[in-house]
């Protein structure tokens, strides 16, 4: 396609951009999201109590960790000053993938979750969508952010611990479902969270009745309430108010090469996939029958060979606030991510380990760049790049950098309800 052409697009696609407003998310319950709050922080929801949702996503570091890889159960710590932890609590793995944004979840285009896309509304098993746990998802979560928020749980090396530890991992290890019953137990019989549930749910008449799902609602009204982000610069600038010099020249470059074509829309992402080819390391997301570490993205839920190494289009709003970048967290800078997307290629080439935050783990050491030593996995990863290059100069670069942070919300870290100084079970807040 021409520039102009698409210039044409682009133009048509903001004489009709109306920002985000309230009225653009899905409604929440305030006493649901208050319970949902003191759970998103509480490490009660994890197998060996020692983690919380808000861990690896804090209100400190804008609702993410900092590091590219994320460090789960067994790790000490919050941000990228967390650590690896020590003896038999240290981690076994690094987390695969970048901890993702939580900006917007709630808004009513939001119709997929994860890099990888597995999690999405669908009828195919009876419950309301396509997710990793199929048939075994309870029925009854109001909101694909509800159902988002209870696959962490039971994941090994995130909240759930390995399954010797403790009897949520064990569960978990039984089939995908089985440990959600358990944890549910966990919360309604403290005193605090049973009262709770009976007073913000109208069918739950005492705490016995409290399951999963009523967790899972209490976790979704949070989220969906907390990270709604749409009083940016940029939002301003739709209602009539100039935005300053460099990030009016990033905004025109934005919409007139290419980069609005996936970052489209009100909320900047078409939902969609595509193979930008970040370079790889860490344990990568292995299949069952993967024999090396590395990340299909979303070929492992479609096992389609054209949809191998493809990632979802990540929202850029308050982008600004939550490096690093990419599905595995390749770059610390919007302006190397923005010379990635320029030239994938060259940036995959010239990329050196050192740039990945990954807290030291030396026991993992030999395995997090492993993968680079298979030339025929890289050649592969290369040759599905989707990306074609386009010429920045530097100064184009830093116009760009101005303009994704005129994405940053005017009240982005000024939350609704924020962090909670303690939480129902008594474990610490971290």
């Amino acid at each position: 396609m021409h520039i102009g052409v698409l210039g044409l697009c682009v133009s048509a696609n903001l004489a009709t951009a109306q920002g985000i407003s309230p009225d653009d998310y899905i409604p929440t319950n305030p006493d649901q999201a208050r319970i949902g709050q003191l759970l998103f922080y509480d490490k009660i929801l994890s197998g060996n109590k020692n983690i919380s949702c808000g861990t690896c996503h804090h209100h400190d570091h804008a609702g993410t960790d900092g590091l590219s890889l994320g460090i789960g159960e067994g790790g000490v710590g919050v941000g990228p000053e967390r650590t690896a932890g020590t003896g038999p609590d240290a981690i076994r793995k690094r987390i695969p993938r970048n901890a993702p944004s939580l900006w917007n979840l709630g808004h009513n285009d939001i119709d997929v979750l994860f890099h990888d896309g597995r999690l999405s509304r669908s009828d195919i098993y009876g419950n309301g969508y396509d997710s990793p746990a199929e048939e075994w998802l309870p029925a009854g979560l109001d909101t694909l952010v509800a159902a988002q928020a209870l696959f962490p749980l039971i994941a090994k090396f995130e909240m759930a611990g390995n399954p010797r530890e403790n009897e949520i991992a064990g569960a978990t290890h039984d089939r995908i479902d089985k440990a959600w019953p358990i944890i549910a137990k966990r919360v309604r019989t403290i005193p605090a969270y049973g009262a709770m549930f009976v007073q913000a749910f109208d069918h739950i008449e005492e705490p016995a009745d409290v399951s999963i799902v009523e967790i899972g609602n209490a976790l979704g009204a949070f989220i969906i309430s907390e990270w709604q982000s749409y009083d940016s610069p940029y939002d301003k600038w739709l209602a009539g108010r100039p935005l300053p010099a460099p990030a009016d020249r990033g905004r025109q470059l934005f919409f007139n090469n290419r980069c609005a074509s996936c970052h489209a829309g009100d909320l900047f992402t078409d939902q969609s996939f595509h193979a930008l080819g970040l370079p790889a390391f860490g344990p990568g997301r292995t299949r069952q029958w993967d024999q090396i570490s590395r990340d299909l993205g979303r070929m492992a839920e479609t096992n389609l060979l054209e949809d191998a190494y493809k990632f979802r289009t990540p929202s850029l709003r308050n982008v600004a606030l939550t490096a690093p970048y990419g599905h595995n967290g390749a770059y610390q800078t919007l302006t190397a991510m923005i010379r990635h997307h320029a030239d994938p290629h060259a940036a995959r080439t010239a990329w050196t380990p050192d740039q990945a935050n990954l807290p030291p783990a030396p026991w993992l050491a030999a395995a997090d760049f492993a993968i680079r030593q298979d030339s025929r996995e890289m050649a592969r990863q290369t040759q599905a790049i989707t990306m074609r290059p386009i010429a920045l100069t530097e100064a184009e670069i830093a116009d760009l950098v101005a303009f994704l942070h005129a994405l940053t919300g005017e009240t982005a870290l000024t939350r609704p309800l924020g962090r909670p100084a303690s939480v129902p079970s008594g474990l610490p807040v971290d």
